[in-house]
């Protein structure tokens, strides 16, 4: 076995010997062998935009670096204040991260709530110690604040008008959901005037009309308010915003006309759901069956040109209409509610229960498309999802004594 060779010195002057490149210095804002003394408040600033809201506040160990944080930009982090253990770690941050972009505001512990707002709902929890919530209006910087299901056991931890939430000018996404004694009206939105997403579902004092939002018109993109039953107004006063592409009112007191849209409104609209109130919107109601093909002509050409228009809509017959008679499946009613279908290019409508949505047949409006047509292949394809109907051999709502045949001979 061969002995390992003894490492021997070479000489700097022989041919052998390997001249190494100097050692190259480290550099840190620009100088060589820089330490932490060398960095500025501002180059730590910017390394904090890279951390969490938590790393920071941990990393604070000297007069420095708390400086360095209260002007860091912190990126967008999920922050929920959901316990009185997040709600002091806010107010920590309040001060030492005013720059915070993102927080979502939850329920506090039991015997816990935020310090009642203007004009309050009435409610028995004098002994529940109370927290400050106008702290939120130290983050100057807010791009989204999401306030939802704000109570524990059914005590709602929010309660009244609380105006400092909807004062951050470079707010662009507000989502409040589920919060049964906060108040507020649209109007109050004009301090939020970079607004891009709005979401309030579920807000039993929310008021107001949405022409409020017309002072957001060239910045709103997305617009949820349903379940708000106080909300008033005409979808068309949004018919001009210029990025808006998600529209949703459903549940709310917003009126309407969906043939009053015109060929230049809603131009960038992808989603849309219109409460009962306007005429094609979901649930809008119908006083006979003798009534649907009228509406149907109407509004089919609206259906042809913009599909995105009636996507959503569910028309029902009035449970005051002479043509209704209550059902015999739990849960559920005759088929008594309408909506478009499409099979590739080619467009029906069919009655439909108004829950289960069990179908009848289809009633096309359009021929089929020629076997040959490059639409052909995409329209069986969607015909067969189509054709899952369960009330066979019905087109429209079956009489009374109709629908009782049917269900015997169904049950044996």
């Amino acid at each position: 076995m061969p002995r390992p060779k003894k490492a021997r010195l070479i000489d700097a002057s022989s041919e052998a010997a390997v001249v190494l490149p100097p050692r190259r210095s480290r550099q840190i804002a620009g100088q060589p062998d820089a330490t932490f003394d060398d960095l500025g408040v501002d180059v730590i600033a910017i390394i904090y935009g890279f951390l969490g809201p938590f790393d920071i506040m941990r990393s604070r160990l000297c007069k420095k670096l708390r400086k360095a944080a209260t002007t860091a930009t912190v990126p967008p982090t999920d922050f929920t204040v959901d316990s009185v253990i997040k709600y002091n770690a806010m107010r920590a941050m309040a001060t030492a991260l005013p720059n915070l972009q993102q927080i979502e505001i939850g329920g506090l512990n039991e015997g816990h709530k935020y310090s009642d707002g203007d004009d309050p709902y009435e409610q028995e929890n004098e002994n529940y110690i109370t927290h400050d919530i106008d702290i939120l209006s130290g983050f100057r910087n807010l791009r989204l604040l999401s306030i939802y299901h704000a109570q524990f056991k059914g005590i709602p931890h929010l309660n009244g008008r609380y105006p400092l939430l909807f004062q951050f000018p470079l707010l662009q996404k507000l989502e409040i959901y589920d919060c049964g004694n906060l108040k507020f009206d649209l109007e109050i939105l004009v301090g939020l005037p970079v607004l891009e997403e709005l979401y309030c579902n579920d807000i039993r004092f929310l008021t107001g009309n949405i022409n409020s939002l017309r002072v957001l018109n060239d910045t709103l993109a997305k617009v949820t308010i349903r379940d708000c039953f106080e909300v008033q107004g005409n979808f068309m006063d949004l018919a001009d915003f210029p990025r808006l592409n998600e529209l949703n009112l459903l549940e709310t007191d917003v009126i309407g006309d969906i043939r009053d849209v015109g060929e230049r409104d809603f131009l960038a609209l992808e989603v849309l759901t219109l409460p009962k109130g306007v005429y094609g919107g979901m649930g809008y109601k119908f006083q006979l069956i003798s009534d649907v093909p009228g509406i149907i002509s109407t509004l089919y050409p609206i259906y042809k040109q913009r599909p995105i228009l009636l996507k959503d809509s569910l028309a029902e017959l009035s449970r005051h209409s002479p043509d209704w008679y209550n059902g015999i499946v739990r849960h559920d009613t005759p088929p008594f509610g309408i909506e478009f279908v499409a099979a590739g290019s080619r467009v029906g409508y069919q009655w439909k229960t108004l829950y289960l949505f069990s179908a009848c047949e289809v009633i096309w409006l359009d021929p089929e498309p020629d076997r040959e047509s490059i639409d052909y292949e995409k329209y069986t394809e969607e015909l067969q999802e189509i054709e899952r109907y369960f009330y066979h051999g019905f087109q429209q709502p079956p009489t009374e004594e109709e629908y009782h045949h049917f269900w015997a001979e169904r049950r044996g």
